[in-house]
């Protein structure tokens, strides 16, 4: 038994050849995904992960778009399919109403695939809706605080499968009257106990979101001033990732497939025993924290709820082990209200900067409604300014447990790894430890000091700030990736070093 450090890591067409190998003669055990022995034996020996019994079911590469096209003068919008769902999260058993609009009208039809490993192809077909004949739906009007709220008619309604399992679901659209397609996404959750809690940073998605054009959280009057007067409705579709336009994938994903699916994939590829929740069951479900050993910040998770904050920390307490492999993590203040027709949790807005503005941050920002507390009392260091900027990741402290088996040295970096926005000013934390640290730049002269922080919990828990958007791209390489290009840097793709590194902090939390 091993853990998925580079040398025990079969290669992708090795993986298919055992995998196809072990389901014919019924093996199931998640070491064929290179799982760490502490994934494998967190369970007990008659249970298996529904992740590896799903990761063994054939997938393909099918879930990605060929086709997309954006309207003259806007290259985040495709008015010729789009649509969006009711929920960010369902449960099996609930019912997803579904929205699509189409430019000219023509039938529609979407197929449903689940995100994953599934034997490097990245997903796996579960279902197709439709064909439905989708007419073109309003561009609603701009509402009191420049909110796009649509309120189109329904075109289906999806009732979840009690065998689907937990995770990020695409809807692939595609039409009969031409080529173009793109997506809709949800997330499917569940209530069992779990190894780590995967939250996606659908809230970040939202606020980033410039669809019908100029209608995101920084699209504000007047312009260039990042106030609270803007509000974001999450009932509309996903145009493009605005900071990754030449992604095509992205078209009505959120930034899932930008910053968070490689980490999805090299948890499922690795067996890891993981549950799938979004932002707003952060806010709403305390509890649901309790289901997990491990928490998990992905990517770009820049807004959080106060009650967000407040759970976590409070979880944290409790002995929740988590993860911040994201950067810009709990920046800004969102307070959740309902939609116009009364649905909870339907529209947020910038409320305030968690600890406070910095100097730099008072011309271009505010005034808020509300301060929250210092994001790094939680995090261990939180976002600093100038707050875009790239860099390496320099280790500074090599002889920590989290570097076992790299063969790293201080002052070792990682190329590309930081960016584009990170944490610093790390907290006076009893028992943290900054184990790497340097410098980004943004241009000129123009930088920041950056710091990925890990401290221990009250109950032998552990809290780790990988402090950079980037980390997930130091996993794994799946199908369709474009790396961001963005703020004078990018990633430079999976390292053994970063593999190894989360497989240590994943193996000591679920040791503990």
């Amino acid at each position: 038994m091993s853990d998925p450090s580079p040398s025990s890591n079969p290669s992708k067409l090795d993986r298919r050849e055992l995998l196809k190998s072990a389901a014919a003669a019924g093996v199931t055990s998640p070491l064929l995904f290179g799982a760490s022995p502490v994934a494998g034996q967190s369970r007990s020996a008659n249970a298996e992960s529904p992740i590896v019994a799903e990761n063994r079911k054939p997938g393909t590469t099918d879930w990605q778009l060929t086709y997309v096209r954006q309207i003259p003068g806007n290259r985040f919008r495709t008015s010729l399919v789009e649509g969006y769902c009711s929920q960010t999260s369902v449960r099996a058993g609930e019912t997803l109403d579904i929205f699509l609009s189409a430019d000219p009208a023509t039938e529609v039809t979407i197929d449903v695939y689940r995100m994953g490993y599934y034997g490097g192809t990245g997903g796996r077909h579960i279902a197709q809706l439709g064909p439905f004949r989708v007419e073109t739906q309003p561009v609603p009007p701009v509402g009191e605080n420049r909110v796009r709220e649509c309120r189109w008619q329904r075109t289906t309604q999806l009732t979840i499968p009690n065998d689907w399992v937990s995770g990020v679901y695409l809807g692939k659209l595609s039409c009969a009257a031409h080529r173009y397609q793109s997506y809709i996404v949800f997330i499917v959750r569940d209530d069992r106990q779990a190894d780590i809690m995967f939250q996606c940073s659908d809230n970040t998605w939202q606020a980033y979101n410039k669809w019908p054009d100029s209608f995101s959280l920084y699209d504000s009057e007047p312009q260039h001033v990042l106030n609270g007067t803007t509000r974001v409705s999450f009932d509309r579709p996903y145009g493009k990732c605005p900071q990754v336009v030449d992604q095509p994938l992205s078209q009505g994903s959120g930034e899932f497939v930008c910053w968070e699916f490689p980490l999805s994939y090299w948890l499922e590829q690795h067996g890891y025993d993981v549950t799938y929740v979004s932002n707003l069951d952060t806010h709403r479900d305390a509890a649901g924290l309790r289901r997990a050993k491990i928490f998990l910040s992905v990517g770009h998770d820049e807004y959080w709820s106060l009650e967000m904050f407040h759970n976590v920390k409070q979880a944290i307490e409790e002995g929740l082990n988590v993860g911040f492999l994201s950067g810009n993590t709990c920046c800004f203040v969102a307070p959740l209200s309902p939609g116009s027709d009364g649905r909870p949790n339907r529209i947020f807005y910038r409320a305030g900067r968690y600890g406070g503005l910095l100097e730099a941050e008072k011309p271009i920002m505010g005034p808020f409604d509300l301060e929250g507390p210092n994001e790094n009392t939680l995090i261990g260091a939180r976002t600093v300014n100038p707050f875009n900027g790239s860099g390496d990741w320099i280790i500074s402290k090599a002889d920590h447990w989290l570097f076992e088996g790299t063969g790293v040295k201080n002052g070792d970096r990682i190329p590309g790894l930081v960016g584009w926005e990170f944490h610093g000013d790390p907290a006076p934390i009893p028992g943290l430890e900054v184990v790497a640290t340097g410098r980004t730049t943004n241009g000129g002269d123009r930088s920041a000091i950056y710091t990925a922080t890990i401290y221990p919990g009250p109950r032998g828990n552990w809290v780790f700030n990988a402090s950079t958007i980037f980390w997930s791209m130091g996993l794994s390489d799946p199908p369709g990736l474009v790396p961001p290009h963005s703020h004078y840097g990018r990633p430079h793709g999976p390292d053994e070093r970063v593999q190894r590194i989360t497989a240590n902090f994943l193996k000591r939390c679920l040791q503990g």
